[in-house]
This record gives C-alpha cells, structure tokens and sequence, in this order.
C-alpha cells in the first residue's frame, strides 16, 4: 500500500546519495538554469539558447502518434497547471487519459504541491472524478519525508519544525519523525514588546519549509532561531516554485515566496526535494525497472517539470494550460528547452 511508510525504505533504497541528492538539489536552488547563462551550470549552459535558437529547436507538437505516443511507454505528469487550475478541472483531461491508458501507457502524477499528503491528493483525484491508483502519486511532502529516511533523520532523535501545511505532518506521520510547527502555529504572535523573545525548541533539528496560506511571523522567526542557533539544523524546502494556482482565476505567490522568508533572514540555501531533485525518478526508473528514454515528463514550468525532464534524460512536453506562456518559452531569457509545447495534453490524439 503506497501510503504506508515501508514503501518509503523501498524508494529510498534505490534513491541517489545523501551527498550526491544534496549536492543536485542545492546547486538547482544556487543557480537556476533560468536566469542566465553566466550562472548555469555545464549542464544548463549547453541548454541555452536566443529566441531564435529555441525557435528552431522546440517545435509544437504535431502528429503526436508518430513523434510521441509511438517513443513513450510512460507519461509523468504535473498536476496544477496540467490536470487541474485550481480546484477546476481542465476541459479534455477524463478523456485523453483514458485515451492513454487504452493505448497501454503508463502514467504517475508527480505535484511539487506540498499541502496534502498522497492520502489527501489521492482524495483531491477522486472529488474530480479522476479514478487514479493511489500508487500512481507522488508529492513533494512524501520526497521530504523520503529525505528525511534517507539521511537517518530519526535516529538523531531531533525534531522537525514544519512551516507548511497537513500534508508534510502527515507524512511524517507515516515514518514516525516528531514534528511540531506547522498547522498548530497558525494564530500564533510572538511577544514583541519590550524585552520580549520567542523561545524555540532546541531539539529541532530540520526545517521544512513547504507552501503555506496561513505563513507568518511566528513561523519565521521560529524557523530562522533553529536555522541559525541550533548545530547542524537542515533548511529543507518541498519546492521552489514562484507562483502557483490556488483558484481558476489567477496566480498566486508560491512556494518560492516563503523559502525566500527563510533564506533572507538565515542567509543559508536550502536542499531542495521536490522536482527538479532527481529522488523520485530515481525511484520510478530504478524500483520499476522503467526506461528512462521511454519516459516523458509532462508539465507547466520550464524551471521545475521541464528541467526535471531534461536533467533526468526523458522527454519533455510542456503545456501552456498552467503558468507558462509561448512567449515566454521562446524569450530571451529563457535558457531550458522542452522537446516540443502545446496547449494542453489533449493534443497528445489528433481530432
């Protein structure tokens, strides 16, 4: 059962390295491939390109049988921006993926959304009327409870302080790491009167920042007192995403705004373990014995979904049904190219 935590010591077991996940996922969060040639990394330099470039080398998709669903036996899928906006549906998606799953493709739903657990997001599939195997999700709470397992976190017998939402708690619920923080700090206000502190607890020894609608500033500055008093605490974030979409209506600021909180006041870099880290297509490729080059992954953000892709050796579609505009795919600016665009994955079958 996916939801069980010995499922955790599987996945991990075929994850990359402590040192080597750290080191790939702290270098993406220090120079994002997006901002500029002059800050990349060998592996995103040899990716940029001028607008004419990438118009000459990404291509909208166009007879999809033949240049996509004839090379891909496994699509890995975005969630917000790709299944959903929101809370809303998009138009097409019941039937194009049941148009996949009768050609025999394999698919799994992979959301940098930290705010539910795979319990709540297998829920969230349900209410819209998506029948989706429980073992087909994966979260970013879950890749930072996975981290966590990997680095032997529990035998340390220090906490965890949560800037985040249920999902994470439950999560960790699932591998017995105390917490604290989290949901439970909502209405809390420091003393800030005269003389006034906060106490933090010096058990701490992780920070997970994740996507919170009820942040403030009880949260940071307990966040940045165990960052920067507590020896060797972690600074671990589920994502950096800028904007998100918390409604059909517009976007929203995301992930990115709170790490940055924690990052400005603790002048520390986070490890990152949402996409683009490698751990949970490590564990897909590895555990089941999947071709990476049969793989595509499908999503919304050139910085997360398609350079998740591109830096793990699958094909790459993105979608301008999320964050991502043509123009901005094709600016100069930007340094990451997809294998091709469209509008949404219901151009995956020719009407």
């Amino acid at each position: 059962m996916i939801f069980k935590s010995s499922l955790l010591a599987t996945i991990l077991a075929s994850a990359t390295s402590v040192s080597g996940f750290s080191s790939r996922a702290t270098a993406r969060t220090v120079a994002p491939a997006f901002i500029s040639s002059a800050t990349t990394t060998p592996a995103t330099t040899s990716r940029t390109f001028r607008s004419t470039a990438l118009q000459a080398n990404v291509g909208k998709l166009t007879n999809p049988q033949e240049n996509l669903l004839d090379k891909v036996d496994v699509f890995i899928f975005d969630c917000d921006g790709v299944i959903w906006r929101g809370d809303s549906l998009i138009d097409g998606i019941p039937e194009t993926l049941a148009k996949l799953r009768a050609a025999g493709k394999r698919m799994f739903f992979v959301t940098n959304n930290s705010t539910k657990s795979r319990a709540g997001y297998k829920q969230k599939f349900d209410s819209l009327g998506l029948d989706i195997p429980a073992e087909e999700i994966f979260s970013s709470s879950f890749a930072a409870a996975a981290y966590l397992e990997q680095t032997k976190f529990k035998e340390s017998g220090k906490k965890v302080y949560i800037i985040g939402e249920v999902g994470i708690c439950e999560e960790l619920d699932l591998i017995d790491v105390p917490w604290v923080g989290g949901p439970d700090d909502n209405d809390k206000v420091p003393d800030m009167g005269p003389g006034g502190k906060l106490d933090h607890d010096k058990d701490i020894g992780a920070v997970i920042v994740g996507f919170d609608r009820t942040v403030n500033y009880y949260k940071i500055q307990t966040a940045q007192l165990c960052i920067n008093q507590n020896p060797g605490c972690e600074f671990i974030a589920t994502n950096l995403d800028a904007v998100t979409h918390l409604t059909d209506a517009q976007k929203w600021a995301g992930n990115g705004s709170m790490v940055g909180a924690i990052r400005g006041c603790t002048g520390k870099e986070p490890t990152v373990v949402g996409k683009p880290s490698p751990l949970m297509i490590d564990y897909l490729a590895d555990k089941l014995k999947l071709d990476k080059s049969r793989m595509c992954m499908v999503g919304d953000r050139l910085d997360t979904d398609i350079l998740f892709g591109t830096d793990n050796g699958l094909k790459t579609v993105l979608v301008f049904s999320g964050v991502t505009t043509k123009e901005k795919l094709l600016s100069e600016e930007n340094t990451i190219a997809p294998d091709f665009y469209s509008n949404t994955i219901n151009d995956f079958f020719e009407s």
